[in-house]
């Protein structure tokens, strides 16, 4: 009974009293908020990158453009995600009244861009190339082919590993406190340095990242499932 009434003593100080358990909410609803935003932007960016790198592969042409590509390619998965957003925080908006919820927006699209848009093109390529000729046979131009035939088809292919990236994507955000913004690890980070208790509020952190992966990784299972289908 000691234990129990000690863990609902712990468990009262950390979460119920002076409301402390708002700091979650906000910190999750942030934390979420963040990686949808991202999310899109990543994917956007992307996808322009990797076509654009796909394009200079198979045909030589758009050189200009790829090098660029290449640039931030390398810059960006060179570098930590960490210091990327101080970077963009402190130096590109030190200057500027910006929301730290726009700036970790900015930085954790920028940075899955790099990731997605070497996925994409990975799918790109593999597609065989007579898929090319069969939309060229058709009718289809260069860019009406890449859209209705040779992306489609490349989705499909990479969509588990852009459900990979996604989920990376929402753990890299907890590094978001670097800037004072109160996302979810922050929240509980807040709580541990009120309570100087660190277990309760950093293993319910730890327990709701988890519950997240494991719901989306759930979702994800269940849409490849029908995408697999769906081809039969």
């Amino acid at each position: 009974m000691e234990f129990f009434q000690n863990f609902a003593d712990r468990f009262y100080l950390n979460f119920i009293a002076e409301d402390r358990w708002k700091y979650i909410v906000n910190g999750l609803l942030t934390t979420i908020e963040v990686t949808a935003a991202a999310l899109v932007v990543g994917i956007i960016l992307g996808f322009i990158v990797a076509i654009i790198r796909a394009t200079h592969d198979m045909t030589g042409k758009m050189k200009i453009p790829n090098f660029l590509c290449r640039v931030y390619l390398t810059v960006i998965r060179g570098t930590p995600v960490v210091v990327q957003l101080l970077i963009i925080y402190f130096v590109i908006f030190g200057s500027v009244n910006i929301e730290k919820v726009v700036v970790a927006i900015i930085a954790f699209g920028i940075n899955s861009g790099a990731y997605v848009a070497e996925i994409v093109r990975g799918g790109i390529m593999s597609i065989d190339k007579g898929q090319f000729e069969a939309g060229r046979s058709l009718g289809f131009n260069y860019a009406q082919t890449m859209i209705y035939i040779i992306v489609p088809q490349a989705f499909k292919n990479i969509f588990p590993a852009l459900c990979n990236e996604f989920i990376v994507l929402l753990k890299e955000t907890s590094v978001s406190g670097y800037i004072a913004m109160q996302d979810l690890t922050k929240g509980g980070d807040i709580i541990r340095s009120r309570t100087y208790d660190a277990f309760m509020p950093l293993v319910a952190v730890a327990l709701i990242y988890l519950a997240m992966v494991m719901l989306l990784e759930f979702a994800f299972n269940r849409l490849e499932r029908k995408m697999r289908n769906s081809d039969h």
